[in-house]
């Protein structure tokens, strides 16, 4: 089922995310929901916070990037042999991150429309219980430890936003307030 995707001002974004427990109601539904809803919206990554569940389970798809990129940007973004991962994380925790760190922009379904730089480290080991729930630790790096890192601030209730300087964060104060009031238009149905 593709669900609403709240949009920035939702005191939910905000919220740091509890844990799932194997024996959390309609679980399973859910990451399948939250997959809908993450490609409808055209989307590399959705966070349960974004729609409305503040619980620590995101989804996230590099291989969809890496599809779509040439191969002189797929050498930029991935690493040789590393073609993208599709995978669901449960209560994640980043245990890594490297000191080279790289610029890139970001955007973010619960504030449409926008993007802007943000600096991240280009790569990060995290553990995590698969849809399965079997332990995982993976390290990740270029656009799929992005991709993972954005997800993962949501779970910790932190938006790209916040990492960006004050003066880039003032100049997008405007366009913020339209979306936070619902004065937008996207191609996918947002909760305000």
């Amino acid at each position: 089922m593709k669900l609403p995707i709240s949009a920035y001002g939702s005191s939910v974004l905000r919220q740091k995310c509890t844990e799932i427990n194997k024996n959390t109601p309609e679980i399973q539904t859910l990451i399948t929901d939250m997959w809908e809803t993450m490609e409808n919206a055209n989307g590399c990554g959705l966070s349960s916070s974004q729609i409305g569940k503040p619980l620590q389970l995101f989804v996230a798809d590099s291989q969809i990037a890496f599809e779509n990129l040439d191969s002189e940007d797929q050498i930029l973004y991935f690493k040789k042999d590393d073609k993208g991962m599709r995978e669901t994380f449960i209560n994640g925790k980043i245990i890594h991150r490297s000191e080279e760190t790289w610029d890139d922009y970001e955007g973010c379904l619960s504030i449409p429309g926008l993007s802007q730089k943000v600096t991240r480290p280009w790569e990060i080991t995290i553990e995590y219980l698969n849809q399965d729930f079997i332990k995982q630790t993976r390290t990740f790096s270029g656009l799929t430890a992005r991709i993972i890192q954005h997800e993962y601030d949501h779970t910790q209730g932190i938006l790209y936003t916040d990492r960006l300087k004050p003066l880039t964060k003032k100049m997008m104060e405007s366009k913020l307030k339209k979306i936070a009031s619902g004065n937008i238009t996207t191609g996918y149905p947002m909760k305000f």
